[in-house]
């Protein structure tokens, strides 16, 4: 089943750390956002395969967008 992961705020793409394809672990991050001049890292809750990544860098994201899609 797959895990999406999605933004809990209003915030700008600084970077990805991930790529489609990707294994990651519990607690890897995925991304890190730009709110308010802060950068808060997105964290992955769970271990699993990185299917899809649906933002960059540069991209303004809303609360509840998906950012990342995990299988």
């Amino acid at each position: 089943m797959a895990e999406q992961v999605a933004a809990e705020m209003v915030a700008n793409v600084h970077s990805v750390a991930v790529s489609v394809g990707e294994r990651v672990d519990a607690g890897a991050t995925l991304l890190i956002l730009e709110s308010m001049k802060m950068e808060i890292p997105v964290l992955c809750e769970d271990a699993g395969l990185v299917s899809e990544i649906k933002v960059g860098p540069g991209d303004v994201v809303q609360e509840g967008d998906v950012l990342v899609v995990l299988s």
